[in-house]
């Protein structure tokens, strides 16, 4: 991997290694248990720069690059997937739009806020009729004057209650389609005030102006990713400046396309994680139990299955990190990250479940996280574009790229 990381890539890499296995580690079982979301942790996380890595110095963040920060999302999945998703989706879903498409006064006061972790964004595009068919908008925007008016509501947000500065597609103009679709950041109170305000993070209504009508839903009680929060965002008439329109009026729904691609890395270095956690789980448990008076790992049917597996995730960690690699240099890297979200996230799926078979009865319970893995990992391969959403995405840029060859 020297091709893709430096001596600082490496360092980082460890320092969020050990903060994962120190700090993360122990409360993880007991967090997906009782679904609770980890806002010790996320201080903590703020407090080391973790919420702001690619996020430049003069905003707040850490103004590193895209690899250092995808390198954070996959140590961090080795652990728990609920913590790194809480990295992923505040940073490139809620933050990335308005560092990407925002003016320069709207990354003045908001990414100062989200690249520090005080409060937690995310990203409303999602929802009940536009889920792969996210040109499907409903939500939306009247021209009112000074602003717009949005009504709607967006499904399956991470960071919905938690969270308080969120980027938000909405229809200005239904005779266009797609191109009639923009984008906006709202605001809202977080919905643990108490438990932020004792914390001195994620609640900040010195700095905030709430936007009255952006209310979250129920919290959903899912099969993965369980210490993360996911709810409906709920947008009643809320009136929102012309100035918090993000970009263009008709550009949201292309510019959200461009946020996903990115997103994709991220989902890629989180199921990468995922899937070296469960090898590494697994490997230490067969190389540490006998049976029929043998070390498991002696057995060939079981040495086969995990050298499977490491070749499976050195070959993800190539694609994911190529990816990243393009981004950080400003190259076409759509169908990349496609090719890595798709091989990463079924990766994902594939680890964890022969983890478990390999740990047989160990592997099933909660005294090993494999379990909690194997649920967690299912999830990537719906977020952020299904598996089926990324093959098609590969397969129109396979037959644009004949088309471009045939007519050289």
């Amino acid at each position: 991997m020297d091709r893709y990381l430096s001596h600082d890539h490496v360092a980082l890499r460890a320092r969020v290694a050990e903060f994962a296995r120190d700090a993360v580690a122990p409360v993880a079982r007991e967090l997906d248990a009782t679904s609770t979301f980890p806002w010790d942790n996320v201080k903590a996380m703020g407090e080391m720069g973790l919420l702001g890595v690619p996020v430049p110095r003069e905003y707040g963040g850490l103004g590193l690059d895209y690899t250092s920060y995808i390198l954070c999302v996959e140590e961090m999945a080795r652990v728990d997937a609920s913590h790194a998703i809480t990295i992923s989706a505040h940073t490139t879903l809620g933050s990335g739009p308005i560092l990407q498409f925002g003016t320069e006064e709207q990354k003045q006061r908001y990414l100062p806020l989200l690249a520090s972790g005080e409060v937690l964004g995310g990203f409303g595009l999602t929802e009940p009729g536009a889920g792969s068919d996210s040109g499907g908008t409903r939500t939306r925007a009247v021209a009112a004057d000074g602003g717009y008016r949005l009504s709607g509501s967006k499904i399956f947000i991470t960071h919905a209650g938690v969270g308080e500065i969120f980027t938000v597609t909405a229809v200005t103009d239904p005779e266009r389609g797609s191109k009639g679709i923009s984008s906006f950041v709202v605001t809202k109170p977080t919905v643990d005030v108490e438990r932020c305000e004792a914390l001195g993070i994620g609640h900040r209504p010195d700095r905030l102006e709430y936007m009255s009508g952006v209310k979250s839903g129920k919290k959903e009680d899912k099969m993965g990713w369980r210490a993360s929060d996911t709810r409906e965002l709920l947008l009643d008439d809320v009136f929102v400046p012309v100035e918090n329109r993000l970009g263009e009026e008709g550009r949201g729904f292309i510019n959200f396309m461009k946020t996903l691609d990115a997103g994709r890395i991220g989902i890629a270095a989180l199921s990468l994680g995922l899937a070296q956690g469960a090898f590494d789980t697994a490997f230490r448990y067969t190389t540490g139990r006998e049976q029929f008076g043998r070390r498991v790992w002696d057995f060939q049917q079981v040495q086969f299955p995990l050298a499977d597996m490491a070749t499976e995730i050195q070959a993800a960690r190539h694609l994911t990190y190529h990816a990243a690699w393009l981004k950080d240099r400003g190259r076409p890297f759509s169908t990349e990250a496609a090719m890595a979200k798709l091989y990463a996230s079924e990766l994902a799926m594939r680890a964890t479940l022969r983890a478990i078979q390999l740990m047989g009865g160990a592997g099933y319970s909660d005294e090993y996280p494999v379990e909690r893995m194997a649920r967690d990992a299912k999830v990537c391969e719906i977020g952020e574009g299904t598996s089926e959403v990324q093959r098609l995405v590969i397969a129109r840029h396979l037959l644009r790229t004949e088309l471009e060859a045939s007519a050289a």
